[in-house]
């Protein structure tokens, strides 16, 4: 099974120079843990900022939201992985450099994200379809 599979292909972008509070208000408001920073400029490269960095590196240190810019916590650049990716490797990815997600590339161009709970729902079918081999 590959990631394109589970991978989900609407992305949710923010711009760099936006702050967290602006952030905490899109991710709450769209449920999601995760934005993509867009580039500041051409020679830039696509960031991430998750709920995580906000608790750990805004909230946790008793930052203002409004004060710190996005671009300050964003980690750059996304982890890349081409769509045809096997679940098991990517899976295996994450848990090498300590991520919850990954981007699904093609060159500059970003196609989806695949998550730990892409990874769990594979493997649910998985297990379902190895239970049904004769």
């Amino acid at each position: 099974m590959k990631v394109k599979e589970f991978m989900k292909t609407k992305l949710a972008y923010i711009d760099a120079d936006s702050t967290v509070y602006e952030a905490i208000e899109e991710m709450l408001d769209k449920r999601i843990r995760s934005l993509v920073v867009n580039p500041e400029n051409a020679e830039e490269v696509y960031g991430v900022i998750t709920a995580r960095d906000v608790v750990f590196k805004v909230l946790g240190k008793g930052l203002m939201p409004r004060d710190v810019k996005v671009s300050e916590i964003a980690s750059k650049p996304v982890v890349c992985i081409d769509q045809d990716t096997k679940l098991i490797d990517a899976a295996v990815l994450m848990e090498k450099l300590g991520i919850a997600r990954l981007f699904v590339c093609e060159g500059k161009k970003l196609l989806g994200i695949f998550t730990l709970t892409d990874a769990m729902g594979g493997s649910l079918i998985l297990i379902a379809r190895s239970g049904h081999v004769a």
